[in-house]
């Protein structure tokens, strides 16, 4: 049985280091592939994940992403979350404008992330760690004709 044929059941990948970040990366596009999401929505969803995955390592100190096939009626989706037990984001509203930054970059991986995906939510706890989920619906192709791997 392929990941992608076996929905709801959730594939979990560490995040130590940059060599994990790219694994999370093939990851993700490998099920978004086998899901029958089209190239563009690949890309979107690949730099999504490598956002926040980057996010888990280097703001939450690590962490691990959870790949879950997700469906919706006729519709294939994927679900990505991304937890770490780091210091939490204090104000996510201010975390979620464009801009904002706390590691010099360009302040675009938590609102960048949110255009690119269907759904996108943050549950996050100052001193205990945060949790980014997000899921994207693989767009015009029903589940039953979703390719195989």
């Amino acid at each position: 049985m392929t990941p992608a044929s076996d929905p709801d059941t959730a594939t979990s990948l560490p995040i130590g280091s940059d060599a994990d970040l790219a694994w999370v990366r093939h990851q993700v596009r490998r099920f978004a592939a086998e899901l029958g999401f089209g190239l563009v929505q690949q890309t979107k969803l690949v730099t999504a994940a490598s956002e926040l995955a980057r996010n888990t390592l280097i703001h939450g100190g690590g962490g691990h992403a959870e790949i879950t096939p997700r469906t919706k009626g006729p519709t294939r989706g994927l679900q990505l979350s991304f937890t770490d037990t780091g210091p939490g984001i204090r104000d996510v509203e201010l975390a979620m404008t464009d801009g904002f930054t706390t590691g010099g970059g360009l302040g675009l991986g938590l609102s960048g992330s949110r255009r690119l995906v269907d759904e996108f939510t943050i549950d996050t706890r100052p001193g205990e760690g945060t949790v980014v989920t997000l899921v994207a619906w693989a767009a015009g192709v029903p589940a039953a004709r979703a390719r195989p791997v």
